[in-house]
């Protein structure tokens, strides 16, 4: 053999002996960490970091790539990184995005029918809208997201809204006339705002903060948690407590996602989402309470209404039954005396 061809052949034999080494290390490296996701999906959440319904959906995801050994692995896309949530859900039914936390509200812009959970004062008050969502009635309204090509997987809680403004307090019906109100991006919240005096004014939920400072905005609605994490309370201080909706929050799955997974995998996904449902419902009351304190620190008043007064605006709504949901006061009955 030439000298040439020697080392030829010594380069060969090197060069398998590092690729083999590589190979090696490269297996154990996979032993190691475990087996590579099938799946690797998007979840869609428009809130901060750390806001109850955020940790709710990463406790989701690590349910779920537990249960499924890794197999299954969901990001966490929070702080409205894949839009809005109106535009969350539509990504969602075309499958762009796997799962998503979404407010009632949003949902019944796509499927009417939910509306019936949305009315104006329809809770006497938390625990009466618990026993409507986890009975018969919960479980039909998470089978109407079907409707829409999603999976309605488990309920969220999100409290109870309340009015809060810049300039004044708001402490009876006739304080609300003329105002402009930021409303959530829903025709019923609208048309509530409407039905009060107000001017409902639809602002993206980023952009209220700035809209209150600039005077675009009088005033809005959302709960407490949300008003302090965004830190409204810094330009609107009177905060009323009239408790006019309770607007539960669903997790939802693309039906495409959903029908491309095992049965096995389908079971897993609803027992996780049942789950973090029950654990995002603890986070909610205990952030709740340390919002208000936060924004009471921070010099937020809090205004209650007296029960005469909260009664004008329930009757104020009356249109808006009708308007919306005039089919369906069977219905209404039911769930108020639920």
């Amino acid at each position: 053999m030439s000298k040439k061809g020697k080392i030829l052949t010594a380069i060969s034999i090197c060069f398998i002996i590092v690729l083999a080494v590589g190979v090696t290390l490269f297996m154990n490296h996979r032993k190691g960490s475990g087996p590579e996701p099938e799946y690797v999906f998007l979840y869609a959440e428009n809130q901060t970091e750390d806001y109850p319904t955020t940790l709710g959906g990463k406790y989701f995801a690590n349910l779920v790539n537990e249960r499924t050994d890794g197999r299954i692995k969901i990001l966490v896309k929070y702080g409205a990184e894949m839009g809005s949530e109106a535009e969350a859900i539509d990504q969602v039914k075309y499958g762009g995005i796997a799962f998503a936390r979404v407010s009632l509200s949003q949902l019944a812009e796509k499927i009417p029918d939910m509306n019936v959970l949305l009315l104006p004062y329809l809770y006497d008050d938390s625990e009466h809208m618990w026993r409507v969502l986890e009975g018969e009635i919960g479980d039909e309204f998470l089978e109407k997201a079907s409707e829409y090509d999603l999976v309605g997987l488990s309920w969220y809680d999100a409290g109870a809204r309340n009015f809060y403004s810049s300039d004044e307090p708001i402490r009876k019906l006739e304080d609300l006339k003329g105002k402009n109100i930021r409303a959530q991006e829903s025709a019923i919240m609208s048309d509530m705002v409407s039905a009060l005096g107000a001017n409902p004014v639809e602002v993206v939920y980023s952009e209220v903060y700035s809209a209150l400072e600039q005077g675009i905005v009088d005033g809005a609605e959302n709960n407490w948690p949300s008003y302090e994490a965004m830190k409204h309370y810094k330009v609107a201080k009177y905060y009323t407590i009239d408790e006019h909706v309770r607007v539960p929050e669903m997790q939802i799955c693309s039906r495409a996602v959903w029908d491309s997974l095992t049965e096995e995998y389908r079971q897993i996904i609803s027992e996780c989402a049942q789950e973090s449902a029950v654990y995002e419902r603890r986070l909610w009351k205990e952030r709740e309470e340390s919002s208000r304190k936060i924004a009471v620190q921070n010099g937020t008043e809090i205004i209650l209404l007296p029960a005469d007064e909260k009664r004008r605006f329930r009757d104020a709504m009356k249109d808006l039954y009708e308007k919306y949901c005039g089919d369906e006061m069977d219905l209404i009955e039911k769930i108020i005396k639920y």
